[in-house]
């Protein structure tokens, strides 16, 4: 499995901005792979923002993030996206995407993972 991650830039304060997760090899679909979004901020740990399972019947967000972000995915095109509304200065990290079996919050717990892109929060 291969995921690659985009969309990341900069962005001032309650602005907007949708990452992409593209995925591939016959792994992720043959297995149905849920996908998870993280993140890391300088200095931090990675921590889980988002998650939704194959089917799409099941998603899961972070309390710092639910309400303002929507994750969804096109199955047709192994893509994920991350829409991100109002978003805040503390919102400021390199965004991973993730892929496994089970949708969980743990990072430690997924086993494929994306190279990441940054997202920038500032005015």
């Amino acid at each position: 499995v291969q995921l690659q991650a985009s969309g990341g830039g900069l962005v001032q304060p309650g602005g907007s901005l949708t990452l992409s997760c593209a995925a591939s090899g016959r792994t992720y679909s043959d297995n149905k792979l849920a996908t998870g979004w993280f993140r890391q901020a300088p200095g931090k740990v990675r921590e889980f923002v988002a998650s939704i399972t194959w089917s799409g019947g099941s998603v899961r967000y972070a309390d710092s993030v639910n309400g303002r972000f929507t994750i969804s995915r096109d199955n047709a095109h192994n893509t994920v996206n991350l829409q991100m509304n109002g978003l805040k200065p503390e919102d400021t990290a390199v965004y991973y995407c993730a892929a496994d079996a089970l949708a969980t919050t743990i990072p430690g717990a997924w086993g494929y993972w994306g190279q990441g892109t940054l997202v920038t929060v500032s005015s």
